[in-house]
């Protein structure tokens, strides 16, 4: 009986031991909860293959870790279907926030209602969609193209013909970029735009395009516009290979590192800097006011601003 009672009595104190440890991992629980209680923002960007969008994801992730946010990033992959599956993902984890650097203005629109329609809020970041998100951190594309051009107008002397390489056709930055290039351009009416074409923000399409152009358009060329710095060095290949670059001026935009290098030689006129780390960054901010329902700018806009030799150094890093 003694025996019994023995063995009766070490099995309450291993139950008791038990039951403490038990107590011990739901307070470890507890704590790991308040780990997951942490600020989540899901960001979609356009195409982390270009070296701009590259530069928005780190000034996106410079800014969170200053601010100790989480963020979840995903590559849309130039794919507007793609974005749309991150958005509902993104919904499905319950984050606080979403970036989303769009696509295409239409087909990316449907992302922004979705995630709306969920409560949480939305910030596009240098892109417009149809939709309307809840602010807009970005630059206004016009601008950059505007620039550009005045830049090509007065190195020509407001006289030559000229050809437009444009980015990935229906996304916002094309559309108005393209737009800011055509209205510039009525006010000179001897600067002719003889060709324009697509080559998707892709390096190795515009070595190609600016291939053809020469050959359709032998010694009529004076200058071209691209709209982005991948454009606009796949195109400085094209001239240099061909032995016509000093008879024929060359823009583009976004002064990625290639690009501010290539004017520093010499071998690029100019390109338009855009802030991309600043647009990144303010996107976070943004989204981290409107989640802490603070007061917060419905748009926010960052000045382009045009790089030569003369002021390149400023720019490089």
């Amino acid at each position: 009986m003694k025996k019994f009672t023995s063995v009766i009595s070490v099995l309450l104190v291993f139950l008791l031991i038990a039951g403490c440890g038990m107590q011990t991992t739901g307070t470890a629980k507890k704590d790991d909860k308040k780990k997951d209680d942490q600020i989540v923002i899901g960001v979609s960007l356009l195409n982390l293959g270009n070296e701009f969008i590259v530069q928005i994801k780190n000034g996106i992730e410079k800014k969170a870790k200053e601010l100790g946010v989480k963020v979840i990033i995903n590559d849309a992959q130039k794919s507007a279907d793609k974005q749309l599956q991150q958005v509902d993902s993104f919904i499905a984890q319950g984050v606080d926030a979403i970036v989303v650097n769009p696509v295409e203005t239409e087909a990316s629109s449907p992302a922004v209602e979705k995630a709306k329609a969920a409560g949480i809020p939305v910030i596009n970041v240098n892109g417009v969609t149809t939709a309307e998100p809840d602010a807009f951190v970005g630059s206004k594309d016009e601008e950059s193209a505007e620039i550009a051009i005045k830049f090509l107008a007065e190195k020509l002397n407001g006289k030559g013909n000229i050809v437009m390489m444009h980015g990935y056709p229906g996304q916002a930055a094309e559309i108005k970029r393209t737009d800011g290039a055509k209205n510039i351009l009525k006010n000179y009416p001897d600067m002719k735009l003889i060709a324009e074409q697509t080559a998707n923000w892709s390096r190795d399409e515009a070595l190609s395009l600016m291939e053809n152009w020469l050959q359709a358009n032998k010694g009529k060329i004076n200058a071209v516009f691209a709209q982005n710095d991948e454009m606009g060095m796949g195109a400085l290949q094209a001239l240099e290979k061909a032995g016509v670059k000093k008879d024929i001026v060359l823009i583009s935009i976004d002064a990625i590192a290639d690009a501010l290098q290539a004017v520093k030689d010499g071998r690029l006129d100019a390109t338009v800097f855009q802030n991309a780390n600043g647009q990144g960054g303010g996107a976070i901010e943004t989204a981290l006011k409107i989640i802490k329902k603070e007061d917060y700018e419905k748009e926010t806009y960052i000045p382009f601003e045009l790089v030569t030799k003369e002021n390149v150094d400023k720019y490089l890093k």
